[in-house]
């Protein structure tokens, strides 16, 4: 019964859909591309609406090394999309999930040597119960929208693409939000987004939660003072407002400015530049820079300090920057990230991966303070659009893992390697696209002798093989 009144809803949609398209008739067209389709009722609206979904399978394997607990799992599943035409500047849509485990280890277990738990292959199913094989459907979009003169106001279930609260990276299902989202574009050179967000459905999960309840999902990691964190089901906030500018004020130069409120708990302001400057040959210069400054907001989510998200009256700030050539299918990018030491950088993980110039897939520095971090990327992008090769290495230099004010998860500073290759299919397999992914991180910090320091962190190897099918 997880969605006895959406349930309803949702029936109303596909049996309205279903009837459309009995009573859609041969003549009917498509619209010119760019077009709305003229709908003179509501059934119309039904008649001409786009439906769309994708089929996934997801294989993925973590090799540890010595004793330590190795782990795999293969998901299948996939998701739907229906969405009305515009009538009257109204529109609906409605989307949801599914998903199976089809093989895997006990991902309920704990390594015997260090009593850790699994870290990425529960990320395909349910981190709340790594036991669920089955029950793991979610409604991921429910939402009404109004359009006019290029604003848009969509309120409902919604997927959502900012900066620290996005779809994230792989896995089987992306993070939806519950909201109120308002659009407004001037021509290609000013877009204004922002809204009030009340519930949120993390990556990795089956179920709506407030924006309380949402942090805290994921591993928590460890106080400043090193005790455990218990801010998991203690945090209450009304929600989390979001504002953001994106600007082009001249034609090879974009900006970002975003600023996140999460009433009771922190806000971050956030500002990126980007800059591409066509040079002689076919040659063009890549650069970008970003800063980030975050403050605690009341006691950061509890009044007792043992229980709180933000330590109350902390800050944190963050610089990033990226140079980068580019020529043809060629691309060499360097970045670098410095977290200054006045706090930890901390953004939910359960929301979205973070925004920075040197994130790497299957790692973030989240969690740290008085960090560095520099990585390295050459990507081969062919001009058929058929294969995307990426290949990135990187230093990311935390604070000893004995710091605890410093190192929320008691990571190791380590190197990483990442090689990603995409192959999109045509011709019979025209919509299937294919995925490899190898990911090793080897450790450069100390670890004491303790390898929970090491187990799904470090001196590891990760591979993901993906294929979608998408229509």
């Amino acid at each position: 019964m997880r969605y006895s009144v959406y349930s309803v809803v949702a029936y109303f949609f596909l049996f309205l859909a279903a009837r459309a398209e009995a009573l859609r008739m041969p003549t009917d067209t498509a619209s010119p591309q760019g077009q709305q389709p003229k709908v003179e009722h509501i059934l119309q609206a039904f008649e001409k609406g786009q439906h769309g979904g994708q089929f996934r399978t997801f294989i993925m394997l973590t090799d540890n090394g010595g004793l330590l607990s190795d782990y795999y799992a293969w998901a299948a599943g996939g998701w739907l999309h229906f969405q009305t035409a515009c009538w009257r500047g109204f529109s609906m849509g409605i989307g949801g999930a599914f998903n199976f485990n089809l093989l895997s280890t006990d991902l309920s277990a704990r390594d015997s040597a260090t009593g850790a738990i699994n870290r990425y292959e529960i990320g395909l199913f349910d981190v709340e119960n790594p036991r669920n094989r089955r029950d793991l459907d979610r409604l991921e979009e429910l939402w009404i929208r109004y359009e006019r003169q290029g604003l848009s106001l969509t309120v409902g279930q919604q997927l959502l693409q900012t900066p620290f609260i996005n779809h994230q990276d792989g896995r089987m299902r992306p993070t939806a939000e519950s909201g109120a989202w308002l659009e407004w574009q001037k021509g290609r050179n000013l877009k204004v987004e922002g809204g009030w967000l009340w519930r949120i459905s993390p990556r990795s999960t089956v179920r709506w939660y407030t924006v309380g309840e949402s942090i805290g999902l994921y591993p928590r990691g460890i106080n400043p003072d090193g005790s455990a964190s218990g801010y998991s089901g203690n945090l209450k906030s009304k929600g989390v407002g979001l504002i953001g500018i994106t600007l082009k004020p001249y034609p090879h130069l974009a900006v970002q400015l975003w600023n996140q409120y999460v009433e009771q708990i922190f806000n971050t302001v956030f500002l990126r530049a980007d800059y591409q400057r066509p040079l002689p040959r076919g040659h063009r210069w890549i650069g970008g820079l970003m800063f980030l400054r975050q403050d605690a907001l009341a006691h950061g989510g509890h009044a007792e300090p043992s229980k709180t998200y933000f330590p109350a009256r902390g800050r944190s700030f963050a610089f990033s920057a990226q140079a980068g050539w580019q020529r043809g299918s060629w691309q060499a990018k360097i970045a670098y990230t410095r977290v200054t030491a006045h706090g930890r950088f901390l953004s939910p993980r359960e929301w979205g991966r973070e925004p920075f110039y040197t994130f790497l897939p299957r790692e973030r520095i989240e969690g740290s303070g008085g960090s560095h971090s520099i990585t390295g990327r050459l990507i081969w992008a062919p001009e058929n659009n058929r294969w995307v090769i990426e290949a990135a290495y990187g230093h990311f230099y935390l604070p000893d893992v004995h710091n605890t004010v410093l190192n929320k998860y008691g990571f190791p500073a380590f190197q990483q390697f990442n090689l990603d290759i995409r192959y999109t299919f045509k011709g019979l397999l025209e919509g299937l696209r294919g995925q490899i992914l190898y990911v090793w991180k080897g450790r450069l910090g100390e670890f004491y002798g303790n390898y929970r320091y090491i187990i799904n962190k470090v001196d590891m190897s990760h591979v993901s093989l993906v294929l979608n099918y998408s229509f």
